[in-house]
Parts: structure tokens; C-alpha cells; sequence
């Protein structure tokens, strides 16, 4: 009798665990008979968990000590409604400038001699484009670039039509900076200012477009919380320890592995010494790379077949972070034939032919959905069961 060794992927934890493993059994057993299906549950006794009941997360509301720019005041609602809307600008540079611009009427007629009012902007940003990125060094590079992409932006006609020009300088001035921001973040620096550096640079460039100097009615809450809503990160912050408690095993499961995996794989070493060959191990995710190390690191003779769906195994190998293995070494001559399921819309699904020539088949399964959905998807895919009943010893 053919065995099936099916091991589990991060952050899986019972009821779901025997609700997965049911779900591949009968995929598998609807299309061979005399299959033995022997789930390994790993996450039981060697998953992440928050040893000391959470005492690693901050607390909430956040202590005097954090607040920013005073270490006297605690963080207050209008901290967390500025950083909320900052989220949005970084989403999105142009948001206020869109947003009032899809609110802006068709002007009226105009006098003889009328000046736009965007032309006065444009000029203003061309100078700052001019003047070069070291006329505020605070702002680090990408300014003047910024400057010069929203001079001629088309956003900025029935934006200044419609805004008084003082709010008009304000939000020109949001969005430049949140554009530097984000080009730093697409460039993956790690000089990204905090945010009191970011508000002043903000209140310096909205004086040199025409704005007042910075009072009271001069926060960022002008356009964009009406949309973005100011609550949400307050909520998110309140909930960061459901949400920890939530996400923790399956990005804990990976680093306890990668540190502590030893046991995992003595485990299923242990479990496949006990069945008779044919054995094929099926592994999901981190499942595939506790089977691929487990079959690298000595021979285990019963296993005939390996099969990894949505596996980072290839990945970690390549980057030089595979236990068992370090690139460019081979694949051990008693690492059976290997079947490698990879949905193209999943971003945690690699390759294997091209790191192991002729000793993986890398196969394409479609599942319909988007990520991460098409990572969770494999198991009520019919195709999946075909290709790996296809190939069973």
C-alpha cells in the first residue's frame, strides 16, 4: 500500500489542521484506491507560540516615554489621526489634491487679465525644483524631482480653482513630501525621517508655496481624514495584540524553524521510519521545506516521491537560507524525484528546475485567485490531486 506523508504549512493549528488534512485525503483517495493518507502535525507540538502570554508587545494607550517629539506628553487621538493620514499619502501622494479636485465645480467667467491661479503654483514648484535637492537637506534626496513631477501634474488646474490659496499651499505641500517619503521607501533606505522632521519640513515648504506660518487650523486634517477615517489606526493599535495573537504562528513558525528546526524534522524522520515503502511526502508552504530538508539532510530509502505545493524551498536555497543546503551545492543523489506545484498568481510559490537541473519538475496549477488567496487555494484545486496521483509511486 502506497503511503502519503502530508505535512502542514505555517500557522496551522487544530480544528483546522484535521479540517486540511481531511480535505487532501479525500482529493487523494478520490482518484486512487488503497492510498494510506498519514497526516504530520507539526504545529502542535513544534509551531510558535507566545511563550510568556504576549509580555513582548507594547502597550496601549502607548507610554510617556514613546510620544513623539516630547517624551512628557503621551500620544493623544491627533497623533494617531496625523499618521493615519500620512498612511494615505504614502498610499497615494496626490490624495487631497484628488480628492478636492473631484469636488471642484466648473469656474465661472473670468476677468480680462485673470491669472490662473495654478500658474503661480507651478512656477513656485519649478523654482524648488531649480534650487536642487540641498535647499532642504532635511528632506534628503527626491525633492526636487518630486517638485518638478507636480508642476506639471494636471491635478493642479481645478485643484487651485476651487482652494483657498493659503490650504492650496498647505496640500501642495503634503504631497511633495509624502512622494519623498515613498520614493525613499521604494529605495529601500533606511534614512526615512520621523515624523517631526517630516511635519517641519512640511510647514517649510508650505511658507515658501504662500502658506502662513503653521497654527492651529493648519493640521493635516483637512481633506484627507474625511476619507481616510481617523479611527482606523487607533484601531488597529488597540487591537495589535488580537492581531499579533492572529498573525504570530505563521510568521513565527518560520523563524522557529529556521532556528530550532532539528526537532521537526526528527519527528518526521521518525514517522517515515515506521511505514512501508512506497512513501511520498506532500508538504505545503513550510511544509515543503521541512520535507525537502528532512530528505537532503540523510536518505530515508521509503520515500519515493516528493511533493511541494507553494514552497519557499527553492527561494531559501538560492538565497543561501536552506538548513540542509547551501547554494550552489547539489541536490544529494538520495533526494527522490521531486514534483513542485506553484500557482503563478502565489508570490510565495518558487521554482526549482533552473537550481536543480533535471532533478525537480516544476508545474503551473491555477487556482483563480488572487494573492494571498492563491496560497491557501491548492487543496480544492482538482488539479493539484491530479498531478500528484499522476506521479505516485
Amino acid at each position: 500500500m502506497s503511503a502519503v506523508v502530508f505535512i502542514h504549512g505555517t500557522g496551522v493549528r487544530e480544528p483546522r489542521f484535521t479540517a486540511l488534512a481531511g480535505r487532501v485525503a479525500a482529493g487523494l483517495t478520490a482518484l486512487r484506491d488503497g492510498l494510506r493518507i498519514v497526516p504530520y502535525y507539526w504545529g502542535g507540538t513544534h509551531g510558535a507560540t507566545l511563550a510568556a502570554g504576549g509580555a513582548s508587545l507594547p502597550p496601549h494607550p502607548y507610554p510617556q516615554s514613546t510620544a513623539r517629539g516630547s517624551a512628557e506628553a503621551p500620544a493623544t487621538s491627533a497623533d494617531d489621526d496625523t499618521t493615519a493620514a500620512w498612511a494615505v499619502l504614502y498610499a497615494d501622494p496626490y490624495a487631497e489634491l484628488r480628492l478636492a479636485a473631484a469636488g471642484a465645480e466648473a469656474p465661472g467667467e473670468r476677468p480680462p487679465g485673470f491669472v490662473p491661479p495654478h500658474l503661480k503654483v507651478r512656477t513656485q514648484l519649478a523654482t524648488l525644483a531649480a534650487q536642487g535637492d540641498a535647499a532642504f537637506p532635511e528632506s534628503g534626496p527626491g525633492l526636487a524631482h518630486a517638485a518638478t513631477d507636480l508642476a506639471g501634474h494636471p491635478l493642479l488646474g481645478p485643484v487651485a480653482d476651487v482652494l483657498d490659496p493659503d490650504v492650496l499651499a498647505v496640500l501642495v505641500a503634503r504631497s511633495l513630501v509624502a512622494r519623498v517619503v515613498v520614493d525613499a521607501l521604494d529605495e529601500d533606505t533606511p534614512l526615512v525621517p520621523i515624523g517631526e522632521t517630516r511635519d517641519d519640513l512640511t510647514d517649510k515648504l508650505a511658507e515658501v508655496l504662500g502658506a502662513p506660518p503653521p497654527g492651529a487650523e493648519r493640521g493635516v486634517r483637512t481633506l484627507l481624514l474625511r476619507t481616510a477615517g481617523s479611527a482606523a489606526s487607533r484601531a488597529v493599535v488597540r487591537r495589535r495584540r488580537a492581531l499579533t495573537e492572529a498573525a504570530h504562528p505563521a510568521a513565527g513558525d518560520i523563524l522557529r524553524y529556521l532556528g530550532r528546526g532539528d526537532a521537526v524534522r526528527a519527528d518526521l524522520r521518525t514517522l517515515v521510519a515506521g511505514l512501508e515503502a512506497p512513501v511520498t511526502l506532500i508538504g505545503h508552504s513550510l511544509g515543503g521545506i521541512i520535507a525537502l530538508d528532512t530528505l537532503i539532510s540523510a536518505p530515508l530509502p521509503q520515500v519515493r516521491l516528493l511533493v511541494t505545493a507553494g514552497s519557499q524551498g527553492p527561494f531559501l536555497y538560492e538565497s543561501g537560507s536552506l538548513p540542509s543546503l547551501e547554494h550552489p551545492d547539489p541536490l544529494p543523489p538520495h533526494v527522490p524525484d521531486w514534483l513542485n506545484l506553484y500557482d503563478p498568481r502565489d508570490l510565495l510559490g518558487y521554482l526549482g528546475e533552473g537550481l536543480f537541473p533535471g532533478r525537480v519538475t516544476d508545474v503551473a496549477v491555477d487556482s483563480g485567485q488572487p494573492f494571498p488567496a492563491a496560497h491557501s487555494a491548492y487543496w480544492t484545486n482538482p488539479v493539484v490531486y491530479r498531478h500528484i496521483v499522476d506521479r505516485l509511486p
